[in-house]
């Protein structure tokens, strides 16, 4: 059973993020209209409690204008945004701690956003942005969800060549190098809104490609840190990497 959040005590009436159900584009004429179907769970990091509505399993689809598809999001990648992953809950852990006082943080390929949440919930200076236009409609919804201030959200393409995100001095994200050529592709975009003196966080589930994006990095000024293990034989690792001056 769904759950009329447009009647629930518990969730706010109107929100930045939409309307509290979206819906499936029907995919053949005739073919019934189904809503989307949401899990609403909260996540301790800290002392700061995230709640969240994500997607309630990787079948949710929905994209009625086509813009997804128009920016190559195919069904079967669509619903990734909208789930909670652990390169991602240890991104956010990593988020409770950091110093981020004075500077300006860019997440990349958000997602449902969670350590933008916690950022912000610190007060952080923190701009959100994915490939996928959903995202930033759940990251409204999430907002108002843990009543925090407006996160700024920039759907924006590794590859696009206009931007508005200007620079940053912390650039952060979780399971990003995904396919081979995402290296080349996410080495440019982070040299593109790098600020002079710069770090940049990384949380890879080990799929081979940290080393080719380290290699890309070096010749901008970058250093990589020494990576941060999990637990023995976890693949999951923190890479590391700072920028002390343009060389």
């Amino acid at each position: 059973m769904l759950l009329d959040l447009t009647r629930h005590p518990r969730y706010p009436p109107s929100h930045r993020g939409g309307d509290a159900f979206a819906w499936l584009r029907s995919a053949a004429p005739g073919r019934p209209i189904e809503p989307l179907r949401f899990l609403f769970t909260t996540l301790v990091f800290g002392r700061h409690d995230i709640h969240l509505r994500t997607l309630r399993d990787r079948q949710q689809f929905s994209d009625p204008d086509g813009a997804a598809e128009a920016l190559g999001v195919s069904p079967s990648s669509w619903p990734l945004f909208g789930m909670v992953w652990e390169a991602g809950t240890l991104l956010a852990n990593h988020m409770v701690t950091h110093p981020v006082a004075g500077l300006r943080v860019l997440e990349v390929g958000c997602g449902l956003g969670i350590a933008s949440l916690v950022l912000s919930a610190r007060g952080a200076n923190i701009t959100a942005t994915d490939h996928n236009p959903a995202a930033g409609t759940f990251l409204g919804f999430n907002s108002d969800l843990n009543q925090s201030a407006p996160i700024p959200f920039v759907r924006e393409g590794w590859a696009d060549e206009t931007t508005a995100l200007g620079s940053f001095d912390l650039i952060i994200g979780s399971d990003l190098l995904y396919e081979p050529n995402h290296a080349g592709l996410l080495a440019d975009f982070v040299v593109r809104h790098a600020s002079a003196i710069c770090e940049v966080i990384l949380v890879d589930p080990g799929r081979g490609h940290a080393n080719q994006f380290a290699r890309l990095l070096t010749p901008h000024g970058f250093v990589r840190d020494a990576a941060d293990a999990t637990t023995p034989g976890d693949p999951l690792r923190t890479l590391r990497f700072h920028r002390s001056a343009v060389t």
